[in-house]
């Protein structure tokens, strides 16, 4: 499995805005600590090592 890096998520507009509604009212160490989480809870229902890695190498791009 490789890292899907095209529009694969139904209504995305409204999944970030749920995610930026969850960090309201957290401190930046809170939020921090959530985003954390995420990942995480994110990185082992992915289960793919190679596509972790693939991500992380991608988050790191700037364009």
């Amino acid at each position: 499995m490789s890292l899907i890096k095209t529009d694969n998520l139904p209504e995305h507009d409204d999944f970030y805005a749920e995610l930026l509604a969850t960090h309201k009212g957290l401190s930046e160490a809170e939020s921090h600590a959530l985003n954390a989480r995420l990942i995480l809870i994110l990185a082992n229902h992915i289960g793919e090592r190679d596509v972790l890695s693939e991500a992380v190498a991608l988050a790191r791009e700037v364009d």
